[in-house]
């Protein structure tokens, strides 16, 4: 007997959608943001600002009591003090920086970046007077220099929660995050302090409490250790200073955040089942036993939410529609991660984007095989992916992601990625996940070009060229004449396995110089492949998402 069905998980969610899915529209109708066509030409942000299709973030009210809805919206308070952090992080003063700006619409497209550069065109700058970001973004002074860190004795400068500030007399000193932004941190904490006070689920409650203490101290491993605890909790919070994609160089620091959701109990329940096969899937993995030694965690979570606020650093460029959390190494190790596919998101990003990008990329004989079926579960084993291979390197180099430094976001999406395909391969073999393997491959490819829209400043971006040229050059695909794509399956399973064992061991060595060379000759967007891409532009496809999100549009009251 099969212990899953895609199919019949996507029915699920078709009877569990909320009326938002009624009234989703076509990528070519225009949000509160947009203007005519016509004007474009005229206003060349304007075309900037239409990249973004707008999304509602919503779900099914019913299914909340009272007590719910009242934590609901302390959390939505709660990760809105995340902005002002994020912005002072990757920016520094917005005041500052739009009353500089005069134009409304560069105003608009500065929100939606959270600053002056274009994090859909590898951060360049759009706003006149403004050079290119600082790979270290706000987290180092501006002219600090490589060479001047490593020789720096600060014993917490890698950490991940410290800026680096100079004092008066030029010398480097660290600032622990805490204090750095305080005012932010000490009212969001309020917030999820009084989210507890509504909390029915004593687990969730003790989680926010715990959370609220984080912000004030940065020692997140007790309530990430805490998080892996809950089961039973509807409501859920990712919120903190949580990835290192901000931190372009030496990805050290985190970045400001948060998301708030909710669970879809009886979905998260069919998808548990998952689990249980991590082992064998590690055992299996297509490497030298030494680059899969450890033992991912089988207490791992994976469950299925519909989002409803983003903040801070989730919501910039292409939006997450899904997650795997805690980061912490030490507590994915002990109690592994938790998987969250963000079905509401993951559902508007396929109609809108991934269907139109097939139509015109994908040969049409293989355009049967997008399924959402298989982008959903493609998804969501990219997630489950993340737990697999090593986290510490086999040389003492100590942990991959230190070794690898700024190239390590980017390598290990990449893992996920194509690990993510090979779990897929495994469980079908296995009869565990329905449907024909073509209908996951082929909904891959075309999920490799909507993710290389966002560009080389994006470690998603960054690993889908890689794969991209990787497979061009294992012949995984053949481009037509006509300019679409067609998938060639057998070699794209020999690719899947290959460039799977190169980036375990990649990791597994630490090699960043080996990385760096990867990043440089295959993270890159060719003539041919630029060409094919501006026919996704000049059709009006979006590239990405932006929300209309908040307490009143889920109809609650502050």
């Amino acid at each position: 007997m099969k212990y899953f069905s895609i199919l019949i998980l996507l029915s699920l969610f078709l009877l569990s959608a909320c009326s938002e899915n009624k009234k989703e529209r076509s990528f070519k109708e225009k949000s509160s943001v947009e203007v005519q066509k016509t004007d474009i030409k005229e206003n060349p942000m304007q075309e900037k600002i239409n990249q973004y299709v707008k999304v509602k973030l919503v779900t099914d009210m019913s299914k909340l009591n009272e007590n719910e809805k009242q934590v609901l919206v302390h959390l939505i308070k709660a990760v809105k003090y995340m902005d002002p952090a994020f912005w002072e992080q990757t920016y520094g003063n917005k005041n500052e920086l739009m009353n500089h700006i005069k134009d409304s619409l560069t105003k608009v497209y500065a929100e939606i970046n959270y600053g002056p550069w274009d994090r859909l065109n590898d951060n360049k700058p759009f706003v006149k007077g403004i050079g290119p970001k600082p790979a270290g973004a706000n987290y180092y002074p501006h002219d600090m220099t490589k060479e001047e860190f490593e020789k720096s004795n600060l014993p917490d400068k890698t950490s991940q929660y410290t800026l680096l500030r100079r004092d008066k007399d030029g010398k480097l000193y660290t600032i622990p995050f805490h204090n750095a932004y305080k005012k932010y941190m000490m009212l969001a904490a309020d917030e999820l302090t009084k989210a507890a006070e509504f909390a029915q689920d004593p687990m969730f409650k003790k989680y926010l409490l715990m959370r609220a203490k984080a912000l004030l101290n940065d020692n997140y491993r007790p309530s990430d250790m805490h998080w892996m605890d809950m089961k039973n909790n509807h409501l859920d919070i990712v919120i903190g200073p949580i990835e290192n994609y901000e931190d372009q160089l030496y990805n050290y620091k985190t970045a400001y955040e948060g998301v708030v959701l909710v669970k879809d109990m009886d979905w998260s329940k069919k998808l548990a089942k998952f689990v249980k096969f991590l082992p064998e899937l590690q055992k299996n993995l297509p490497v030298a036993p030494e680059y899969k030694k450890e033992k991912p965690g089988t207490r791992s979570d994976l469950n299925a939410y519909d989002a409803l606020y983003y903040s801070g650093e989730a919501n910039t460029g292409g939006k997450t529609i899904a997650i795997n959390l805690p980061n912490d190494e030490v507590v994915q190790l002990k109690k592994g991660t938790r998987r969250l596919q963000l079905k509401n998101v993951m559902k508007a990003k396929f109609d809108k984007i991934l269907v139109p990008i097939a139509d015109i990329i994908i040969d049409p004989s293989q355009r049967k095989h997008i399924k959402f079926d298989a982008f959903f579960a493609n998804t969501m084993f990219h997630e489950v992916a993340h737990g697999l291979g090593i986290k510490n390197t086999i040389n003492g180099k100590g942990s991959a992601r230190k070794a690898l430094k700024e190239h390590y976001s980017a390598i290990e999406e990449g893992k996920a990625d194509i690990l993510g395909l090979y779990m897929v391969d495994q469980l079908h073999k296995k009869g565990e996940l329905d449907g024909d393997m073509k209908d996951y491959m082929t909904t891959f490819m075309a999920s490799i070009f909507r993710s290389i829209r966002f560009g080389a400043a994006d470690a998603h971006g960054v690993a889908n060229m890689i794969r991209f040229n990787y497979f061009k050059e294992k012949g995984a695909f053949t481009r037509n004449n006509d300019g679409t794509y067609k998938v060639n399956y057998d070699k794209m399973y020999n690719a899947m396995k290959s460039l799977s064992a190169l980036i375990l061991k990649l990791q597994g060595d630490g090699d960043y110089e080996a990385v760096s060379q990867l990043v440089d000759e295959k993270g890159i967007v060719s003539e041919q492949l630029k060409k094919d891409l501006q026919k996704l532009n000049d059709a009006d496809i979006p590239v990405d998402i932006i929300f209309e999100q908040g307490i009143k549009t889920l109809g609650l009251q502050e």
